[in-house]
């Protein structure tokens, strides 16, 4: 391997842009190549971010020897097919989110990295952020006292010519979902994070109220964590205007409220308020082309010490699907309408 971690992106639509800017940033990354079905973007994105090759064929693209980690930034169901690819050609796996769709799918994409000895990091850009991990480290040390509410409030909005500019969008079989499977997977995993505690149970409903699709633009979940605490999720696409993602974590001794990444409330015993904003997700909420990139080059530079170093990335495959089977609970048990355990 060279002193540089080579990369190569598949997928060039929205996403893949934050990955080329974060593998052009991060110091020990570099971009060899990328690769779309549309030869215009795979072209665009290669001249735009230096990379000094593109190919219409991912399974092309992992011939090369100089190949050490593949980013994957194609439509959500279909990452287990490129990440086969990559890791049986030796090449590390570095998948935007969700990692998969499906249980199944998850497995197959976490045993296929272990198989081939390759590593499988995920992205997830805002648990990097310094006050969600600080939430994080206080509830874990107990510092609110007994954990009595976990909450997430993602009220988005995307518009219908959203979902009609990409065929994939607000489908069972490439999105994997709607407003939680694809929005709000981020801030299901972030409660999950800084809640320090897995969910047993959950109670939903889900429906497209507004939106012309077949997968839902609504969801309100109630959740039973294992820490004994209570918990809600209401996740949206429909409300105009969209509300920053806000969460609210509270214990019988203290509170911490944040608003993507910044503090709205600080009680916490015998901790002082931290004096700095804190990093923002930038506005996604309302423009998934707004997202900054600050969470994605730790991310990147995080895979290539991984490699390097020979460690797990920050956040691993398994780390990962807990938000997605999380959401699939929510979907079975708005649509069997009973509770369901995880």
């Amino acid at each position: 391997m060279s002193k540089k971690v080579r990369w190569a992106i598949v997928g060039c639509g929205v996403i893949s842009s934050t990955h080329g800017k974060a593998i052009t940033a991060a110091p020990d990354a570099e971009l060899i190549a990328t690769c779309d079905i549309i030869p215009e973007r795979a072209e665009k994105c290669a001249e735009t971010y230096g990379a000094a090759a593109w190919y219409t064929d991912y399974n092309e693209m992992m011939k090369r020897d100089d190949i050490d980690v593949v980013s994957i930034c194609t439509p959500s169901g279909l990452h287990l097919e490129v990440a086969e690819a990559a890791a049986k050609a030796g090449k590390h796996v570095f998948s935007e989110k969700p990692i998969e769709i499906t249980k199944e799918r998850i497995d197959r994409m976490i045993q296929v990295c272990k198989d081939s000895g390759v590593k499988l990091g995920c992205v997830f850009q805002m648990r990097t952020f310094a006050n969600n991990k600080l939430a994080r480290q206080i509830i874990g040390e107990g510092k609110l006292g007994k954990m009595v509410l976990c909450d997430a409030y993602m009220k988005y909005y995307r518009s219908p010519e959203y979902y009609k500019s990409a065929d994939w969008r607000g489908t069972w079989e490439l999105d994997g979902g709607g407003a939680l499977m694809n929005q709000g997977v981020h801030g299901i995993d972030l409660l999950l994070f800084m809640a320090n505690s897995d969910v047993e149970s959950v109670v939903a409903q889900a429906d497209h109220l507004v939106r012309d699709i077949v997968v839902e633009d609504t969801a309100v979940a109630i959740l039973q964590f294992k820490n004994g605490a209570f918990g809600v999720i209401e996740g949206t696409t429909s409300v105009n205007p969209a509300r920053k993602a806000r969460f609210e974590l509270h214990g019988n001794d203290g509170s911490i409220v944040l608003e993507e990444g910044k503090i709205i409330t600080w009680k916490v015993p015998d901790v002082e308020q931290p004096e700095a904003p804190g990093e923002t997700s930038g506005s996604g909420h309302d423009d998934p082309k707004a997202i900054t990139a600050t969470g994605h080059v730790f991310l990147v530079q995080d895979m290539c010490e991984a490699i390097l170093n020979d460690r797990d990335p920050y956040i691993t495959g398994e780390s990962a699907r807990k938000a997605v089977d999380l959401i699939l609970a929510i979907y079975e048990s708005a649509k069997t309408g009973k509770r369901v355990y995880l």
